[in-house]
């Protein structure tokens, strides 16, 4: 399983992930968020209250998380390769 050890928010709801493999990428997340739990997302404030769960995923406060295997395996032309 995948497991993200460390994360940095960028500007536009792009957060900058490194794996506990070694790769890293830049997702954005603006086709990811804003319906359901993840609409307080929108508000940067609180899209910055990320934190890395039990589990090695994204998590915020209201319960709204992604899976590491799905990050690490997500592909858009919005993904940077690092």
């Amino acid at each position: 399983m995948n497991k993200i050890i460390a994360f940095k928010i960028q500007e536009n709801f792009q957060i900058w992930l490194q794996f506990q493999d070694g790769e890293s990428k830049v997702i954005d997340f603006t086709t990811l968020i804003g319906k359901g739990i993840s609409a307080p997302l929108l508000d940067k404030d609180y899209f910055n209250q990320v934190s890395i769960d039990n589990g090695g995923g994204l998590e915020w406060p209201n319960g709204m998380d992604f899976c590491p295997n799905f990050l690490k395996d997500y592909t858009s032309d919005l993904v940077v390769q690092s």
